[in-house]
Formats: structure tokens, C-alpha cells, sequence
């Protein structure tokens, strides 16, 4: 039986994890105070603390080497109601294995203690001092990516970023470099689909005098430059094979050669890499090495899309007008239009939105008729108006629709085009009446009258 110590000054989550972890086979202490806690702490060594943040006497990340010097062996998971990605960093900094954003599922908390009570004790961070600005999110899926930005910043191994283009993978790849034991180091970073052809291998492991056409003198490549720090490698699948084949040797090696060059160079890198590509494909069709894939994602992490944290809206919208003085006030249609509209360009392109609507608002509230043109969708716009036209056009004269029609028929076009409408949107938003409502510019009171006519 293990012993589970839970600190939480609100009783109700005090009983509740008690009372889940007692039915799940454990032995439980709930400790409404530090004091006590480590008291607890103390007099039984636990083998896994759950540890508020936000306590009355200190704030409880802090405490966390306290309770680790009275029981070295206990795993701690820490729970806020804050999650971002400095709480993360600074968790798992501090010693901890875990840390679960409040209001929690009570199953997800007990498979998170099942997990780290039969798991081994992760190694501690580093310390860090840095911050990389502009990666915030408060949804499940943003709290995914910085507890394994935290994890990454602790070991210096390879990492690759996935995701589609505007997620944010450099953000996350600065993040990682400025928590992690070489933030002193350079941070040196390359497109690799930017780069002529030609000119990779050169601009990567640099060259030497007369090594071709145009070399006039020695030139160090990015390797060298980043010597001591972190080499960040963006769109890492447009890499040509002969690249590819000495990026490999650069992990397992240490070692580059400069094109002309006759000796090997050794260098001490950290290699971030990134791509918006599907690397598993690209090797069952030969396009990328399985053997630089596996090295390159020793420790993986998957950046999310826009439209899977559409829950970071409101914290991304005031992250991006911060800086403006006095920030614009953002209306609720603003924030409603932002959360039905696709985001093809995900976080960037919504970045650019925003402060395109903040200029046209100059200094007002922004309103969803400041936005830009969605990408992309100008020409299919007036595909569809079309469209829509001629089925009109064929729908009234079916109805045989004159000058002297009789004056319902615009009437009866709505009441033959709005129920299916309605339907549709409620289908594809799964019966949620508030989602379908906004996509229609209805109320939820309208829609639901009008679905029951």
C-alpha cells in the first residue's frame, strides 16, 4: 500500500482527492497547511505528495525541496489552477514529477499517481533563469506542451517539434533552449527549406578557401557557431539526403567537416529540430532517413493547432494587444467571430488578424468587421455566392416567381432554407445549440425556438 500525503487548504479538494485515492487502494494524509504537511511529512515519509500552489503560509512550488529533504523518495505532483508555462518550468525545476491544472478530472488524478508510483524517479531540472516570451495557453493542450517543454529543458538530448506551420515551434524551441542547461550558449538557428540548395551543407558545416566557385575565405558553418549551445533546425524534412546523412553523424559523432576541408571539427551542439511534415511517411517513401528520425526524436513533442485550444482565445487575443497603450477593448462577437472562423495559418495567422483589427478599430473596440479576409477564402467566398444565386434563380422559377408573384415568397425561401441550415450547423456542431447558435448569428433562445417551429 502506498502512502499518498495530499496539501490543499480547500477542504473540498482535500476530501475528494482523500476519499478517490482511499477507494483506489492507498493510504492517504490530507494536510490543510504547510506546517502540517510537513509534520505529516516528517513523522511518515509519503511516496507521493499532491501539492497545492496557492497556499496561505508560502507559495507551495517553493516548498517542494522541503518536502523532498524530508522524503527524498516521494514523487510530488503539484496542482494549480494556474497553468502556464513558467509553472510548468518552475515545477518541475523545483523537483517535481508531475503538475495537473485545476478543475481536474478525479480519474485523470488517479492515473497520474498509478503511473508515478510505478514509474521511476525522473532526473531534477536545471535551474533556469531565462523566459522565452510569447508561448502562452491555458488549455489542456497547451498544459501538454510545456509540461514536455519542462521535461525536455531538464535532459540534453535531441528534440523534434511537430505541427502545422504557425503552432509555434520556435517559441517552443527558444523555450527549451533558455530553460535548459545551455542557455549560456549561443542559440543559433536555420531554415532549412530558406536555404539555396547548393548552399546547405555550406551554410551548415561551413566551408574552407577555394572549396568552390566564389569561396574566398574560411567561412564557420552554423555547427560551429552554436558550439556550446543549441542548434535549431526549422523544416527539417526539406533536408537533401547528403545533409541528412551528415546531420547524423553530427549526433552520433560530434563531429562536422567543412566542405573542402580535409579534418573533422568537433563540436558540442544541442539539435532542436522542426517540420509541419509527416517524417514517418516521408521514410516509407525514401524522402528521410528512419535512423536520423529516431536519433532526431529521442524526446518528441507534438505542438497543437489552433483549432484543438480555441479555449486560448481570449488569453491569446490580450497577449497579442499588450503592448498597444491603452489596450482595445475586444467586444464578445469579436471573440465569438475569432472561434468559428477556420485557421488555416493557426497561431501566426491569428496573430496578424488581430492586429490588423486593432488598427482598423483605431483606439475602439474591436469589433468582427475589423478582421481581414480569412486566407484564402475570397475566391471560394464568391464561388458559393454564386452557387447560391443560381439555386435561387431555379428555385423561383420552379415557383413560378413574376412581378405579380404573390408577396410570401421570400417568406417561403426562408422557411424551405433556414430549417435545413439550422439542422446542418446543429449536426455538425453535435447538438451543442450555443456553438450552432454563434455559427448562425443567432441567440440560443432563436434557434431553439425556430428548430422547434
Amino acid at each position: 500500500m502506498s502512502r499518498i500525503l495530499v496539501v490543499d487548504d480547500e477542504p473540498a479538494i482535500g476530501w475528494s482527492l482523500g476519499e478517490v485515492l482511499r477507494d483506489a487502494g492507498h493510504d492517504v494524509a490530507v494536510a490543510a497547511n504547510l506546517p502540517a504537511a510537513l509534520d505529516a511529512c516528517g513523522s511518515a515519509a509519503p511516496d507521493l505528495v499532491l501539492l497545492d500552489v496557492r497556499l496561505r503560509e508560502r507559495d507551495g512550488i517553493d516548498a517542494i525541496p522541503d518536502f523532498l529533504a524530508l522524503a527524498p523518495r516521494a514523487a510530488v505532483v503539484v496542482m494549480t489552477a494556474f497553468g502556464d508555462l513558467e509553472t510548468a518550468v518552475r515545477a518541475v525545476q523545483a523537483g517535481a514529477r508531475e503538475y495537473l491544472v485545476k478543475p481536474f478530472d478525479l480519474e485523470n488524478v488517479t492515473a497520474v499517481v498509478a503511473r508515478l508510483l510505478a514509474a521511476d524517479r525522473l532526473a531534477d531540472a536545471a535551474p533556469a533563469e531565462a523566459t522565452a516570451p510569447g508561448l502562452v495557453g491555458r488549455s489542456a493542450a497547451m498544459q501538454m506542451v510545456f509540461k514536455r517543454i519542462a521535461l525536455a529543458a531538464a535532459a540534453d538530448l535531441p528534440v523534434l517539434l511537430s505541427g502545422p506551420t504557425g503552432t509555434g515551434k520556435e517559441l517552443a524551441a527558444r523555450a527549451i533552449h533558455a530553460h535548459g542547461p545551455r542557455r549560456r550558449g549561443a542559440l543559433v538557428t536555420a531554415n532549412l527549406a530558406a536555404l539555396a540548395p547548393g548552399l546547405v551543407e555550406s551554410e551548415l558545416f561551413g566551408h574552407v578557401r577555394g572549396a568552390f566557385t566564389g569561396a574566398h575565405a574560411d567561412h564557420d558553418g552554423l555547427f560551429a557557431r552554436g558550439h556550446g549551445g543549441t542548434v535549431f533546425l526549422d523544416e527539417i524534412g526539406d533536408a537533401p539526403p547528403e545533409v541528412q546523412a551528415r546531420l547524423l553523424r553530427v549526433i552520433e559523432s560530434g563531429e562536422i567537416q567543412p566542405v573542402g576541408a580535409a579534418a573533422v571539427q568537433r563540436v558540442d551542439v544541442r539539435i532542436i529540430a522542426a517540420t509541419n511534415r509527416d517524417l514517418r511517411g516521408d521514410q516509407e517513401v525514401g524522402r528521410f532517413r528512419a535512423d536520423l528520425y529516431h536519433r532526431l526524436a529521442a524526446f518528441a513533442i507534438a505542438m497543437p493547432p489552433l483549432a484543438d485550444r480555441l479555449d486560448d482565445l481570449p488569453l491569446l487575443v490580450g497577449h497579442f494587444l499588450a503592448g498597444r497603450r491603452p489596450p482595445p477593448q475586444v467586444s464578445a462577437a469579436f471573440l465569438a467571430t475569432l472561434a468559428v472562423r477556420p485557421w488555416p495559418g493557426n497561431v501566426r495567422e491569428l496573430r496578424h488578424a488581430v492586429e490588423h483589427a486593432a488598427v482598423v478599430a483605431r483606439g475602439g473596440p474591436l469589433l468582427p468587421e475589423h478582421l481581414p479576409a480569412p486566407i484564402g477564402t475570397a475566391t471560394t467566398a464568391r464561388n458559393a455566392a454564386s452557387e447560391v444565386a443560381a439555386a435561387v434563380r431555379r428555385w423561383a422559377a420552379a415557383e413560378g416567381a413574376t412581378p405579380d408573384s404573390p408577396p410570401d415568397l421570400h417568406a417561403r425561401l426562408l422557411a424551405l432554407v433556414e430549417p435545413a441550415l439550422a439542422e446542418e450547423i446543429l449536426a455538425q456542431e453535435q447538438g451543442n445549440l450555443t456553438a450552432a447558435a454563434r455559427r448562425l448569428g443567432l441567440d440560443r433562445a432563436t434557434l431553439r425556438n425556430r428548430l422547434g417551429r
